[in-house]
């Protein structure tokens, strides 16, 4: 089985297809990879030399949740047309929503990662204006996911938030992320700190949470601090607090290290269609504090601990309990473990993608 694939360079997004495109060349599937949003560094693409059978074409084309991103996506889509029908691929698996409307004979399937709607209610408590960019952006989803064949979501939540601002779609599925288990390092002895991942420009993310004085242990903030459009949140900032050290963005070997040392992980999102970031501290065997929203819920249930949602005091209490409680950070560090490499590992992941992707090419064949 071909497939062609998209995907962003920033954010969970390539993570994601990394594990994605690993387990699916390992199972002998041949994938011809397309990424736009900026070109990626060797860092980011040094996992690619173990696949030599992957076609990777790299380009800095804009992302459709950009602003004035609409003749990227136009050029963007003639490079991908171009592409399908020299490679001719079996199936189109799409990370961006606007390559749905692209007009081929193969399968579209097409992943609501996140969109701009659903973030907006979730931060700001209202849709979003009705300005030109909204329009055009609208507009590009409604059109890629109605012509989608099948579109995934990595959790219900995120597709009935899709399913609510966007329409009805013909198929749909939910497929839940996932990271190899082998990357991460659970049996380390833990330190007396709590981390939390989180980009501090993004309100969603919510890491102002932490912005505090009165954090009961020594607490790491791992993060970007500038956005894609180069708009920079720093928390330094806000000024010496006493226990919050903010680090910057860390690499995937120092995040690691960090999170196998840690003995909380703080999950502070009030907009999260999933969540990469706790999973990998759980694989890392910390308890995971999480913002009491419906994706935690839906994710790790009862091998989570709740605080009140987007309560900066409760989070406190719930961090300052935990901390002076060994013997339970202990039983949620090894329940959220558990429930990890149980339900979210990157290879179920992909068995589930390749059930959806054999029954669309299944139906095609009926059909003809």
């Amino acid at each position: 089985m071909h497939v062609l694939m998209t995907a962003d360079t920033i954010g969970g997004v390539w993570t994601y297809t990394r594990e994605l495109v690993t387990q699916l060349s390992r199972k002998g599937l041949r994938i011809t990879l397309v990424s736009f949003g900026e070109i990626p560094s060797a860092q980011q693409s040094r996992w690619l030399e173990d696949f030599p059978a992957v076609s990777y074409y790299p380009t800095a084309f804009r992302l459709e949740w950009m602003q004035d991103a609409q003749s990227d996506l136009e050029q963007s889509g003639e490079f991908l047309r171009a592409l399908i029908a020299e490679s001719k691929p079996d199936l189109l698996h799409f990370n961006q929503f606007y390559y749905g409307t692209i007009d081929c004979e193969q399968p579209r399937v097409v992943v609501v990662h996140s969109d701009v709607v659903s973030w907006w209610v979730a931060v700001q408590g209202v849709e979003p204006p009705a300005n030109d960019w909204i329009r055009q952006y609208r507009q590009n989803v409604v059109r890629g996911l109605s012509r989608a064949d099948l579109v995934v979501a990595p959790s219900r939540w995120m597709l009935e938030q899709a399913c609510r601002y966007y329409g009805d779609f013909k198929k749909t599925g939910v497929v839940y992320n996932g990271r190899d288990p082998q990357l991460f390092v659970p049996d380390a002895a833990k330190e007396n700190y709590a981390i939390s991942i989180g980009r501090l420009w993004d309100a969603g993310k919510q890491a102002n949470l932490l912005l505090r004085d009165d954090l009961p242990l020594p607490t790491l903030l791992v993060g970007s601090e500038q956005s894609p459009e180069g708009v920079v949140a720093s928390a330094q900032s806000m000024g010496r607090l006493t226990n919050l050290r903010a680090l910057g963005q860390q690499s995937e070997g120092q995040l690691r290290q960090l999170l196998a040392s840690a003995s909380i992980y703080l999950a502070t999102s009030r907009y999260e269609p999933f969540g990469l970031a706790p999973l990998e501290a759980a694989l890392s065997r910390c308890p995971i504090v999480a913002n009491d929203i419906e994706t935690f819920h839906e994710v790790w249930g009862e091998d989570a601990i709740y605080f009140e949602r987007n309560n900066p005091h409760s989070l406190v209490l719930t961090i300052q309990e935990l901390a002076s409680n060994p013997s339970r950070r202990s039983e949620y560090g090894d329940r959220a473990l558990r429930r990890a490499r149980g339900q979210f590992s990157s290879e179920k992941m992909a068995e589930s993608y390749l059930a959806h992707y054999r029954s669309l090419l299944h139906s095609e064949v009926a059909a003809a």
